[in-house]
């Protein structure tokens, strides 16, 4: 699986306007909804809530992957937002993030969703590709970079 296969060129922004986590959430989730079709836009991002009431999905070096699982969804989907601003997501180093990289399962996916968690963490692990993604011009411009990344790793 590769993550271009589950992010749509469509669901990909570099221009989020909220300030904080909750507000991110219901931008990324309002985001994913042009090009998937999620029922319930509530209901996913109490999924997504619930998730970082566990602990936060912003991992560091201005990057979170918040994600959940939720009956709401037939297939693993996938957004991408860019902050300009950055926001404060708890992160575990206490920094603001500036891209995030949201991911929605069926409730019985356990696997395809540990697969993309891992291949986006290892995609967003370079920092020299995140401020690529960071300086990007374009919604395009991003999709082609990790369709671009991800033919080199293949």
């Amino acid at each position: 699986m590769k993550i271009t296969d589950i992010l749509d060129p469509k669901a990909v922004t570099l221009n989020l306007q909220a300030v904080d986590k909750e507000g991110v959430l219901h931008e990324l989730v309002n985001l994913l909804a042009q090009s998937k079709d999620l029922g319930d836009k509530k209901a996913v991002v109490k999924s997504l809530i619930d998730r970082e009431n566990l602990g936060s999905t912003g991992i560091g070096q201005g990057i979170a992957i918040p994600h959940g699982k939720t009956d709401k969804v037939k297939e693993l989907c996938a957004c991408l937002g860019i902050s300009q601003k950055g926001v404060n997501f708890d992160s575990l180093d206490g920094e603001p993030v500036y891209i995030f990289f949201l991911l929605v399962a069926p409730k019985d996916s356990a696997g395809p969703h540990l697969k993309a968690l891992a291949r986006v963490s290892r995609l967003l692990r370079d920092s020299y590709f995140c401020q690529l993604i960071r300086n990007a011009k374009s919604e395009k411009d991003v999709y082609q970079l990790i369709a671009a990344e991800e033919d080199k790793k293949s």
